[in-house]
């Protein structure tokens, strides 16, 4: 891991479930977090550089059967290693399909996370009916619906991530 620096906004939530798209969409770049249509492709803490001002971290996704114990074992190691020994991190963003939230280790996460800053993002929110994200809106008043595709809830998202680091900084490509 690079040494403590920048306020760091950490990106958190099953494999598969779009953390990799949600940073690509926030920064505006097609291919800085890379990813796959297979579940478990992120198995290490990804780090991306906003300039000096702030880091977006990428965390391996949790949930996937197919991963041997151990590996999910020596994951499980690494990102409490991380969340436990970082000072600068702004807040967690923790992103569930918004087609099935809240699976228990949706729910293990948040009560592990406690009262940290974050925010609940619903991606793949263009796969829903309008009625169905409205439904969804009412049961999670405090999450944002997301999809990297339409781009919905982009510019809200990133709003809310910048007002986490001080002094505010712009996310937008780290060219």
């Amino acid at each position: 891991m690079p040494a403590p620096g920048p306020p760091e906004i950490v990106f958190a939530g099953r494999s598969n479930v779009g953390k990799s798209s949600a940073i690509n969409a926030l920064v505006g770049r097609k291919r800085l977090a890379f990813t796959s249509k297979t579940p478990g492709r992120t198995q290490t803490i990804n780090f991306y550089a906003l300039g000096e001002l702030a880091r977006l971290v990428d965390l391996p996704g949790y949930g996937y059967a197919r991963v041997p114990q151990a590996q999910r074992a020596q994951w499980r190691a690494l990102v409490d290693s991380y969340l436990g020994s970082r000072p600068h991190v702004a807040g967690i963003v923790m992103i569930m399909d918004a087609r099935h939230p809240l699976t228990p280790l949706d729910v293990q996460l948040l009560e592990w996370l406690g009262e940290r800053r974050r925010l609940l993002l619903l991606a793949k929110a263009d796969k829903l009916t309008r009625a169905e994200q409205a439904a969804l809106k009412r049961k999670f008043a405090d999450a944002l619906l997301f999809s990297s595709v339409t781009r919905q809830g982009v510019e809200e998202c990133r709003g809310l991530l910048e007002s986490w680091l001080e002094p505010p900084a712009e996310i937008k490509s780290p060219r």
